[in-house]
Formats: C-alpha cells, structure tokens, sequence
C-alpha cells in the first residue's frame, strides 16, 4: 500500500464528517525540512469548518493517530507532522518494486479507453529541423505515459502534405530545379529551392500569384502538379522515418492534411444545415462572439478551404474512427487561438466529446536567442545534430570506459537520449535554448548524467552473487531518501498526465539519481553482513525505476556506460 494513502486514511477516519478522502490527500503536503517529518497534515480548512484554532485540531488529531506504518505523530503549530516507520515503510516500498519491476507506478484509470495524440507532424518538402523535435519527443512521451495509466494510444502524424506551399515550391522546382541534383539529395535541394523563391518573392512579387496558381491546379488535379507533389511527399516521408527510427517513436497514421480533401464537403455540409455558417466580406466563417473570440474562417473568399476546415474534418474523422475518449494536440503555444476556435465549433455542432479535447502547447527551440525559420533557410537539422550527439557520446565513453564491448549501441542510446533529455526536463511551455555541450554532459541535470546512475546500479548488482531480497527493511538516512522518492514514482507518473508535463518525471529522475549516488558514495553497499540483500533490494529498486522512467520519456537505459 502507498505509505501516503495509509496516512490519508488514518486522517480520514477522524475528519470523515468535514472532509472528503479527496480533500484529504489534497491537502497532505511534504515537508521541506526533514525534522518536520515524512508527510504534514495543515489543519487550516477544518480550523474554519469546526471554529476552532489550527493548531488545537493539530493536537487532538495527532493523539489521536496510532498505526504501524508510523514511528511517531506529532503537532507543530497547525500542522500534523507524520513519520513513517523507516523499516516498514522501506520493506513496502521495496518489496513493491521487485515484485512488480517494471510495471511499478502502473494504474488502471484509463482501461479500455483510448486517447488520439496529434503530434510531431512535420511539412512535407521541407527539413526535420530541431524546431520539430519538442512536438515529436513531447508527444511520444505522453503517449507512453497514457498507455502507462491504462489507456491505450492513437499515436497520428497530421503531416503538412498540402497547402499553398506546394504551389511555390512546384513553380520553384520548374524555375531553377534539376531533377537529377533532386533525387540525388531531395530534402537538401527542396529546402534550397523553397529558401530561394521567398529570396526572390522579396524583389519579384509576382513570383507569390505564381505560386499561388500552382497550388490551384494541384488542388484540381493536374497531372503534373500531382505527380510532383507526390513525389516531393514520397521523399520526405523517406528521410522521416530515418529520423524517427533514431528516436524510437513510431506512429499509427500518417494521414495528413491532404487525406481530408474529399471529406470537407460533408463537413461544410453540416455548418450549413445546422445554420452556423455566415458570411464575412464574402468569406464563409462560423461566429464566436458568444465567447468574445473572433469568427473562426471555414472557406476564403475564393472557395479555398483552410486549417480549420481540414482540422475539424479529421476531429470528426477521429472520433468516427477510434471513438476516443480524449483527443490530445501537441503544437506550438503559437497556435492557441485556432485550437480554442476548433474545439468550440466542434462543441457548437453539438459534439459533446469536443470538452474532452485539449491542446498542449509548447515554447520554442532557440539558436542563439531566435526562433528557427524554414523559410529564410536558418534551421538546425534534427540528424545532423543527432549524428553529433551520437559520435561526441562514442568520444566520452572512448574516455570514461575504453573497453566497453557495444560502444556504438551505447553511444547512439546516450546521444539521443541526451538530446530528448535536454527537451524534456524543461517545462513544455517554456522556450529551450539549443546547446549540444549541455546537453551531453554527464554530470549535472542531463540524460547521460541519468542513464549513468542506471548503468552504476547495474554495476552494483553484477560484482556481487547475493540476491536483491528484502529481509529486515532499512532505515539509515541515506537509505530512506532513496526509498521516499521511490515511493513517489507513481505520483510523478499521474502529475506528468494530468498536467501533460513529461518534466515531471524527467525533474523526478534527476531527484532520484542525486540521491542514490549520495547514498553510493555514503554507504558501503557490497559490505557482507546481514543488510547486504537489504541494499541490493534498494539498488536494484532504483534501477527498475530509473529504467522505466527513462521509458516513458522515450529514452533507452544502458546496462554499461
């Protein structure tokens, strides 16, 4: 049993006429010093319930309070300081682990229901720069973290495989492309072509309506606009899977936006007959005055349709498809507005699964303080980085460990999880400064610095023939700092979904490798005497948590490093 659910329910007990379990485990707090104990009850909000001083409550309830799992219940002030059993609380926690391994932390909240994520989602044509990996990494780890509470994931890639884009970078591709330099290097020579046509378009406008007329005849279906098209498609989706090869993320669909083409009649269909289209300066939109946003635009003037269109399409398309329960979008906090236009149109069609849609957003990758821009060519290419992560990782374990026997396995494991890492452990909503040193150092708040506590755990356990086994339960301090963060991995896990913060754990398992390498480095763990399966057991523990920690951010856990 969770050692803090014991302490909710001893509470609960007592308080049971005033306060809900709910309200209970939500005011449960952990103390910031130590000699305040494990967990802390305020007893503010019965204070005001009952008319009594806080801190009388905290008296009575503390005497009030008896149970095993606890070594002594004490009132400070208006506080009700708990502190757990150390041996008792370790043996739970501990045996927990090692009877479960892996699928410690897991839950059932979400069994049999299925959550559709939206993420990654790159523009066709165009480079898998390092301003797409956080919608691809963040995506990939809150999938892992849905499946981890029971749910089961969609994972779909929304390709940009349309759009007025096409249309340039086809009259661009008829200016000045060669076909042969294309095939030879497509991604390469596409992004030179659609970086040169916006360099010309500044001093050559007409270059724009061109383009724009291009796009028109893809949209009609012309022959040679089509084949171009899915040819510059064809090759892009070919340099992406070796991207996501690297990163380990696969997904369900790869319906893009042009998928929708044939669909959005019915969708337009359905505005007109439920009378929520109106007209604007001879555009077709759908009004949200009623939530004082402005109008949300379904067809331009010109009859073209537009991102909204498409993506309510593939909303109602998703829903038909998959029946999910929640509907996750993992894209740039630039793009706020449209998601909150989307979801209420979609609620203004009467879908009522439209509450249980959410954008999740993200800040941007930086380059030396600016935003990355495709279309004056000033990118970072995600391989060209991971192909660096990967061989400056193979230089340090060249250094650290010359005779490791898998060096080239392990180093691409420790490059992109160095680079993953660097992503995730910052808020999602919070701009990322792109720094390959920073991110492959092994000391520090970095994934290798993770990935090597793993690696020292697995160490650990190989030099001994003693077993992992839980025979007393251990209560030293360096020990107990250990087990308490342990204890707190499911808690992290549920923080991380319900906030869609993959952080949470990546912050969570920078906390837990500080604190066994202090414990390492403080107690002599291969010593022979009765406590040695003890602290193999708090070993292996940390291990088995590091690792599917790892996991769910998407990153591997070498066993040597």
């Amino acid at each position: 049993m969770l050692l803090k659910q014991v302490m909710i329910e001893e509470i609960h007990k007592l308080v049971h006429e005033h306060l809900s379990v709910e309200d209970v485990s939500g005011l449960i707090e952990k103390p910031k010093v130590e000699k305040h104990g494990d967990f802390a009850f305020p007893c503010f909000a019965l204070a005001k319930l009952l008319r009594k001083s806080p801190q009388d409550i905290a008296k009575q309830i503390a005497n009030q309070i008896s149970h095993s799992s606890f070594s002594h219940v004490q009132a400070v002030g208006p506080y009700v300081n708990v502190f757990i059993n150390r041996k008792h609380g370790s043996q739970a926690v501990l045996t927990d682990i090692l009877k479960q391994g892996p699928d410690y932390g897991k839950q059932s909240i979400g069994e049999g229901k299925k959550i559709v994520l939206d993420f990654s989602s790159p523009n066709i044509a165009k480079p898998f720069s390092m301003g797409h990996l956080r919608s691809t990494v963040i995506g990939q780890s809150l999938a892992l973290i849905v499946e981890k509470i029971g749910y089961t994931s969609v994972k779909i890639n929304h390709l940009g495989d349309w759009g007025t884009q096409f249309g340039k970078l086809i009259h661009a591709y008829k200016i000045w492309g060669d076909e042969g330099t294309v095939r030879e290097n497509p991604i390469e020579e596409l992004l030179k072509l659609y970086v040169k046509f916006h360099e010309e378009a500044e001093s050559h406008p007409e270059l724009e309506d061109e383009g724009r007329a291009w796009f028109k005849k893809l949209e009609d279906g012309d022959g040679e606009a089509i084949q171009l098209w899915k040819w510059f498609r064809e090759e892009s989706l070919k340099e992406f899977q070796k991207i996501y090869h690297l990163l380990g993320v696969e997904f369900d669909s790869f319906n893009g936006e042009a998928f929708y083409n044939d669909k959005m009649d019915d969708t337009i269909k359905l505005l007109k007959n439920q009378s929520l289209l109106t007209e604007s300066d001879g555009a077709e939109v759908v009004s949200l005055d009623d939530y004082d946003l402005p109008p949300s635009l379904i067809k331009k003037r010109d009859g073209a349709t537009l991102y909204t269109t498409r993506d309510l399409t593939a909303a109602i398309y998703r829903q038909q498809h998959y029946q999910f329960e929640q509907a996750i979008y993992v894209v740039g906090h630039e793009q706020s507005l449209h998601f909150k236009q989307l979801f209420l149109v979609l609620k203004k069609m009467g879908y009522s699964w439209a509450d249980h849609m959410h954008h999740v957003p993200f800040g941007f990758i930086l380059k030396d303080g600016k935003k990355m821009s495709t279309r004056k060519g000033k990118v970072v290419l995600l391989d060209e980085v991971i192909k660096e992560a990967i061989e400056l990782a193979k230089q340090n374990i060249e250094d650290k460990n010359p005779n490791l026997g898998n060096k080239e396995e392990v180093a691409q494991q420790v490059g992109v999880g160095a680079v993953i890492f660097h992503d995730l452990k910052n808020d999602r909503l919070n701009n990322v400064e792109f720094s390959l040193e920073d991110m492959l150092r092994f000391e520090g708040n970095t994934g290798p610095y993770v990935q090597y506590t793993h690696a020292r755990a697995q160490s650990i356990l190989s030099k001994t023939s003693a077993s992992p086994k839980i025979n007393f339960g251990l209560e030293d301090d360096e020990s107990w700092q250990v087990v308490k963060l342990l204890h707190q991995f499911s808690e992290a896990v549920l923080k991380s979904y319900n906030t869609y913060e993959p952080s949470v754990i990546a912050k969570y398992l920078i906390d837990l490798s500080q604190a066994f390498n202090k414990y390492y480095g403080k107690v002599k763990i291969l010593s022979e005497d009765e406590y040695l399966e003890d602290r193999l057991a708090l070993v292996n523990s940390t291990g088995v948590v590091i690792k599917e920690g790892l996991r769910l951010l998407g990153i591997s856990a070498p066993e040597n490093m």
